[in-house]
């Protein structure tokens, strides 16, 4: 989260696409005394941009389906020195998303239809460095991994290569491939090279399942 140096209310910074919900989250964070608008936006791919612009403590994000978020586009807008604190309002998460959005750096998951007491509450835990999952998503989530089979680790650590496993963190991280390949210092198609390598050796077919499959097996450390 960035550093408070204008006073000692969290800024908050809105995203969302519906004018009306903007307008009434607006509303929302100035009734609470603790926090104050930093400014709105309409467009996810404007989010790194403005970020660095308004610098808040908090952004939240405002989705009607979660499919339409990239976790790059959030990897974009933590990068340099501006660390924001994520809370999503989101419809229906799948318990994969809601997994890869906590790897990724997400600080609060809650339902479109939270109540403006459960969304206020939200902004004063992650002001002071918590982890807010509303008890729908945690329930499920808490299910979902209950009943993931556990596989063998030692046989899958043998598979994946060093450099695999590295990749594979750094997918958890919300890196895409250009991100990757310059961490590294290899080229884009050896990263691709890589990715698929990984996604045939855990038998998933997306990078979010790969994720999943890698904290589930021990192999990304939450």
């Amino acid at each position: 989260m960035a550093a408070k140096g204008r006073d000692a209310k969290t800024h908050l910074m809105i995203v969302s696409p519906s004018a009306v919900r903007r307008a009434g989250l607006e509303a929302l964070v100035r009734e609470n005394p603790s926090t104050t608008v930093a400014g709105s936006v309409s467009s996810f791919a404007m989010l790194p941009q403005r970020v660095r612009q308004l610098q808040p403590d908090v952004v939240l994000l405002d989705m009607e389906t979660a499919d339409g978020f990239p976790m790059q586009i959030m990897h974009a807008a933590r990068n340099g020195n501006q660390h924001p604190a994520f809370v999503a309002l989101v419809e229906v998460p799948t318990k994969d998303w809601i997994v890869a959005a906590l790897r990724s750096g997400f600080k609060a998951i809650l339902p479109r239809d939270a109540t403006q007491e459960e969304i206020s509450s939200a902004f004063r835990a992650v002001a002071l460095g918590l982890v807010v999952l509303h008890p729908r998503e945690a329930g499920s989530l808490a299910e979902h991994l209950a009943a993931a089979p556990i596989d063998p680790v030692p046989d899958l650590v043998e598979d994946l290569t060093p450099r695999e496993v590295e990749i594979l963190r750094l997918l958890a991280d919300g890196s895409g491939n250009k991100e990757i390949a310059s961490h590294l210092g290899i080229s884009e198609h050896t990263v691709k090279f890589h990715i698929s390598s990984v996604l045939g050796k855990l038998s998933v077919a997306t990078r979010t399942e790969a994720v999943t499959t890698g904290i589930r097996r021990g192999l990304i450390p939450l």
